[in-house]
């Protein structure tokens, strides 16, 4: 798998618009690598854009999606899918004012029995991995494409240089013919 994407390839894998990537990396909510102009993301930063862009799906806010990138750099003094790619099942509860990150069955359940208002909660992990899966998916996908397009074009060329020696071998024929 590729260690580098640029910015056309991060917008068409995880589906954000380019002005939104630019507006994270100003934001300092992802932020790329840079070689001269280009943006280059890692994996990691790769996972973490589309990881922020599921959660963005399912209702939460960038204000709060900032807080929860800041809350795990801050804790574990790490980034989002480097916290999540551990073994442990991450799951992200929150009431709205509390962020709670648990990795304990035991401790979801104290937290969701002692609320008092609705819980929203996601496993990150299975969401991290669910992207990584899509984008080693979307990758096949991507490079059978491209094996396809060679064969293709390998035909073609083989095509062309039947169609040429059989003109040739005309040409010869009327030739010796006259």
């Amino acid at each position: 798998m590729q260690d580098q994407f640029t910015s056309r390839e991060v917008v068409a894998l995880t589906g954000i618009t380019p002005r939104q990537l630019q507006w994270w990396d100003e934001r300092g909510i992802v932020v790329p690598a840079r070689s001269g102009h280009k943006r280059l993301y890692s994996l990691e930063d790769l996972s973490e854009v589309a990881v922020i862009c599921e959660l963005r799906r399912r209702g939460f806010s960038l204000q709060r999606m900032r807080k929860v990138v800041r809350f795990l750099q801050r804790e574990f003094s790490k980034r989002l899918a480097e916290t999540v790619s551990d073994s442990s099942n991450y799951h992200l509860l929150t009431d709205g004012t509390m962020l709670y990150l648990e990795t304990s069955p035991e401790q979801i359940v104290n937290i969701l029995e002692n609320s008092r208002q609705p819980m929203f909660a996601i496993c990150l992990s299975d969401t991290v991995r669910r992207v990584q899966a899509d984008l080693r998916g979307k990758k096949r996908a991507a490079s059978a494409r491209e094996t396809s397009a060679r064969e293709a074009s390998t035909r073609e060329a083989s095509v062309r240089d039947a169609s040429t020696r059989e003109t040739t071998f005309r040409a010869r024929r009327k030739k010796t013919a006259s």
